[in-house]
């Protein structure tokens, strides 16, 4: 597949409909969600020129040995070899099924960057309900004035039949990635010849999108609640962050406070948004794009069929070394795992008069669970500077598919930061822990956790 192509009706209605004037679908073609799309919107059909088989339903159940939720998924396709590996030397051959950034990424490291491409597994799951709600958010949700939120949706994709780019990037935004869930990981920051240093640090995350028995109209405007918690040995230990996610950050912008130990004080945190810079990335680069989208217009282009990362087991499996999995210039090509499927590609372009770092972005979303497993971002000169690689794995005791490891490649500076790191944790991430009450999630309660 060579050019990008549009693969639902909806998609064709936006260039007969003003912008941002509707967004709901009318019945008879939500009722596709039944037929010939699954019910997030993918194409249920195969395409078995290229290797890409139906989706039959996915994967929410766990192979034989899993020892139950809190522990270390297993591979669930263990005896799989790679029917391929893509390198600089033949990457002219597959070019058509590679995307900008991951062909930059084979040039810049010619000697040890490689795509090991695995029979595609269209593994992605979410529960009955979440489906349901998708089904009925297709007919009513609407984008909010401007595109900055969406109302008339709640516990499912907003948009399973997206008219544009604003579209598909809430449905990420607002993807099903389970009701909480609360993880110990470390972050690494590789540098040129592979030395790192890494930050340990305590992540937690509750929807309020997802919550039971939620209903569109009642739903008020926080999307979820986020805690971040420095982990010793760090200098900065303690040090907390608390992010209440709102659906339209324009009119009301999303709310952070910082707890900092060696103040003792709970502190406003009004630069967590758009381009401040984090280690190695920017602020709405965290979990591949986050935020209000008003700085950018937005266009769908249709989808392709690419190598994207996917069902990477291995790169987390207990005991792993951080210096077996963190390389010179990528992480260690051996541990991952690339397939072909389909995904949506939506361009955000800087509005004349905006600000930010990044000039243009380009995201790849995978068409059966609107994660976004891949994304570039251009800078002012229009060069490629940053390749974002996410590499995720279907959490079959949720279910979900789940962003296990974040890679942020800079062509630049020829660094790179890795998020995700569970190797060396007792557990992966949780989904089955108790749900922390409400006041566990105000900046009151900062100062305790940050002192504990």
């Amino acid at each position: 597949m060579n050019r990008f192509r549009s693969h639902t009706v909806a998609a064709l209605l936006c260039a007969l409909l003003p912008l941002h004037v509707f967004a709901r679908v009318p019945a008879d073609q939500a009722a596709r969600l039944d037929t010939d799309l699954t019910p997030f919107g993918a194409v249920r059909a195969g395409d078995p020129a290229q290797g890409i088989p139906a989706w039959t339903g996915g994967l929410h159940s766990a192979p034989a040995g899993f020892a139950g939720p809190g522990s270390f998924d297993l591979d669930p396709f263990p005896g799989q070899r790679p029917r391929l590996t893509i390198d600089a030397h033949n990457r002219t051959q597959y070019a058509a099924h590679l995307s900008e950034g991951v062909q930059a990424l084979l040039a810049a490291y010619p000697e040890s960057f490689r795509l090991p491409v695995y029979p595609t597994e269209r593994t992605f799951a979410a529960p009955s309900e979440v489906y349901a709600n998708t089904r009925a958010n297709a007919t009513r949700a609407e984008l909010a004035e401007g595109g900055n939120g969406f109302t008339g949706a709640v516990g499912g994709i907003p948009f399973p039949l997206p008219q544009d780019g604003l579209e598909a990037i809430w449905n990420h935004i607002a993807r099903w990635q389970g009701r909480y869930f609360d993880e110990v990981s470390s972050t690494a920051q590789v540098r040129p010849d592979g030395s790192y240093s890494s930050l340990r640090e305590r992540n937690q995350l509750l929807s309020n999108y997802y919550a039971a028995n939620q209903d569109a109209e009642g739903l008020d405007n926080i999307l979820f609640r986020y805690m971040n918690q420095i982990l010793p040995p760090s200098r900065n230990a303690g040090e907390t962050l608390l992010v209440h996610e709102t659906i339209d950050q324009v009119q009301a912008p999303r709310m952070a406070w910082n707890y900092f130990p060696g103040q003792r004080r709970v502190r406003r945190a009004p630069t967590v948004a758009y381009d401040n810079p984090v280690d190695g990335y920017v602020s709405d680069d965290a979990d591949m794009y986050n935020g209000a989208p008003n700085r950018y217009d937005w266009k769908l282009l249709g989808s392709k069929a690419l190598y994207v990362p996917y069902n990477n087991y291995r790169l987390n499996q207990p005991g792993l070394a951080f210096a077996d999995i963190l390389k010179p210039g990528h992480l260690n090509p051996d541990l991952t795992r690339w397939e072909l499927h389909r995904v949506w590609l939506v361009e955000a372009t800087l509005k004349p008069g905006e600000r930010h770092v990044y000039a243009k972005r380009r995201f790849y979303l995978d068409e059966d669970s609107w994660n976004i497993l891949m994304a570039e971002s251009y800078d002012s000169r229009g060069q490629l500077w940053r390749v974002n690689l996410a590499f995720t794995q279907q959490a079959y005791e949720v279910p979900t598919l789940t962003t296990d490891m974040i890679v942020y490649h800079d062509l630049i500076d020829r660094d790179y930061s890795a998020l995700g790191l569970r190797s060396q944790e007792k557990n992966p991430r949780q989904y089955h822990l108790p749900v922390p009450p409400d006041s566990y999630w105000q900046p009151a309660n900062l100062r305790r956790l940050g002192t504990n």
